[in-house]
């Protein structure tokens, strides 16, 4: 990805261009302890925004609870698939008794498989934050080596594009409980193997090895990958126009490509086909997610979990903490512009500059927001939302696109300074001022500060200690109060922390709406369809009122309690414990018994 001298206005370096010479490579061997203290930041970097929950193992992540324990509990299925050889893409062990199709959730096989061993040793949320954690540190490393290898060439830039790249706001904000979107390692290796393959004479190494990176990323996120492949077609499209002579390399890239897309797609067939076909498989996503977009004023504004920012700054401007995809900030905003324009003759900024404006304007959703509110302008994303495929994917998420490519901008513009400095030595002061100045005011600002946390409820003795065993023989199921969705995932870390042995009815996944009078039946839904009773509790939990009861509530009380194979309903620590004691109470006539820290209704004999 290197620019020929004249693509540049007279006098410019090539941007993005290696270090050349024959010393290139002992230059690089020299500067080990230049790539040691690189990664050593990204370990303190990523400790720092995660160290409340490392100061604290009581501690979870404030603003999304929910996603902390469902990816706890994935993590539990990964460890079960090692150690039990469970089925790896469906599980019955959540939403009882239909189960949950993993290949249609984040299952991150990729991940959970190989972590096994802290999993079962240590426990899923330690698991968790490792994943977390580790990911940051992962993303940012990978982009750092091929940056400064492949890409750029040179260690300086190399860093402040990888620094970006896994540390910019967007990423922090998924730090809120999405290990499987911060983690984004395989992306660069993917960037790197796919520029490979114009290697003459090695077109099936390259494809094989391309292909295997594209497995890798396909069990850890596949929004990634989309938005991944999207983006290098963008790329190398511009590249294969503004550089006539790289279409000399079309053919083993084109082999090589081919080889990737034939062996990725052999792998994937069965689990792509559990996905799309298999039981639990649904048709995109609901009306209402596929409307989360990115406001325009959040292009220039500063996150709440940056330094510039705060919760007042960021309300209204994305749909929760975790979605603030874009928060770039003006400084940036205004320098990200300016890059583009100085470097305007390289073909890989404009390529580049081409995919943020796409990703940007696919972003805004079926309906332009500015400053939290509608326009009533159409954007780009209502003519293709409903496409196959794009149907299922969150169009705000097309924002987060954009951190790598402002890294890439930031890397290629420090690299066409350092170059500068090294033609003029008598203006190198200056540069280095200007440039270090131009970066303190763009970057400053958006510097990461630690996650919020909240104290986590222990997780019952019932639980820890097995007290629900007897109770879920037979193949019977635990119930809990409420029933677990969106807003309330607590007994899927129960779950985990047993192994996945305790079985819950309904949970927190993605699942299809089979409702018949549905308007968007088959879209997903995140938990299973209401049923009478889950409904009966789910408005326990909102209002703290018991809901009138007829008797037709009470037999559809026991028909549900049949439906989901109910051995045991339990009330662990809750807001609305009281009143979902006195529902549960009247609607059953049965008096729980205090264990383990829970209220605990013994149904078999209604079950039965």
């Amino acid at each position: 990805m290197t620019t020929p001298e004249s693509d540049l206005p007279a006098g410019e370096p090539s941007p993005g261009a290696p270090e050349g010479g024959p010393d290139r490579g002992v230059r690089l061997r020299k500067g080990w302890w230049i790539d040691l203290a690189a990664v050593l930041s990204f370990v303190a970097l990523a400790f720092w925004i995660t160290a409340r929950l490392w100061l604290d193992p009581r501690q979870g992540i404030r603003d999304n609870p929910s996603d902390q324990a469902q990816f706890e509990w994935m993590m539990a299925h990964g460890a079960r698939v090692v150690t039990d050889f469970a089925y790896p893409f469906f599980s019955d062990r959540m939403n009882v008794p239909d189960g949950v199709n993993l290949m249609a959730n984040t299952s991150v096989l990729s991940v959970s498989l190989p972590m096994t061993p802290v999993t079962v040793l240590i426990g899923p949320r330690a698991a968790f934050l490792l994943f977390l954690t580790v990911g940051m540190i992962a993303t940012a490393t990978a982009w750092y080596f091929v940056l400064s290898r492949v890409l750029v060439g040179a260690r300086g830039p190399a860093w402040l594009g990888a620094a970006f790249c896994a540390y910019a706001p967007a990423m922090v904000s998924h730090a809120n409980a999405h290990p499987n979107i911060v983690s984004q390692f395989v992306v660069p290796l993917i960037v790197w193997r796919t520029v490979r393959l114009a290697e003459p004479g090695r077109w099936l190494r390259n494809g094989l090895l391309l292909a295997l990176v594209i497995v890798w990323q396909s069990f850890l996120n596949l929004e990634i990958l989309l938005m991944t492949a999207i983006g290098l077609g963008v790329v190398v499209a511009a590249l294969a126009l503004g550089r006539p002579a790289l279409r000399r390399s079309a053919r083993p890239f084109l082999a090589g490509l081919g080889v990737a897309a034939a062996a990725s797609a052999v792998v994937l067939a069965y689990p792509l086909y559990v996905q799309l076909f298999g039981p639990g498989a649904y048709a995109g996503l609901s009306r209402l997610i596929r409307g989360y977009s990115t406001d325009l004023v959040s292009f220039v504004a500063f996150s709440r979990e940056s330094l510039a920012g705060d919760e007042r700054s960021a309300a209204g401007l994305a749909r929760n903490p975790t979605e603030e995809n874009a928060f770039f900030g003006w400084p940036l905003a205004v320098l990200v512009v300016a890059l583009v324009w100085w470097l305007r003759r390289n073909v890989v900024v404009l390529g580049l500059a081409a995919l943020g404006l796409l990703f940007g304007l696919l972003s805004l959703g079926r309906e332009i927001r500015f400053n939290g509110r509608e326009t009533g302008i159409p954007g780009p994303w209502a003519a293709l939302e409903n496409l196959p495929i794009l149907h299922s994917v969150v169009p705000t998420r097309w924002s987060l696109a954009l951190t790598p490519v402002i890294g890439l901008l930031l890397a290629y513009g420090a690299e066409c300074v350092r170059t500068l400095a090294a033609r003029f030595p008598t203006a190198r002061p200056q540069l280095r001022f200007a440039t270090a100045t131009v970066l303190t005011m763009a970057l400053l600002p958006l510097l990461p500060t630690p996650l919020p946390a909240e104290r986590l409820d222990a997780v019952p003795a019932f639980v820890t200690s097995g007290a629900w065993r007897p109770y879920v023989a037979g193949g019977r199921s635990v119930v809990t109060l409420p029933l677990p969705d969106s807003d309330y995932a607590e007994p899927l870390r129960w779950s985990a922390m047993t192994r996945l042995e305790m079985p819950i009815a309904r949970g927190y996944f993605l699942g299809p709406d089979t409702r018949p009078d549905s308007a968007e039946r088959g879209a997903a839904l995140f938990t299973a369809p209401p049923r009478p009773t889950s409904s009966f509790f789910a408005v326990i939990q909102s209002t703290g009122a018991v809901p009138p009861i007829t008797p037709q509530a009470r037999v559809d009380a026991v028909d549900d309690l049949r439906y989901w194979r109910a051995g045991v309903v339990i009330l662990g620590p809750h807001p609305q414990s009281v009143a979902l004691r006195r529902g549960m109470i009247e609607l059953t006539g049965i008096r729980p018994a205090r264990i383990g820290g829970v209220w605990a209704w013994d149904v078999r004999a209604l079950t039965d």
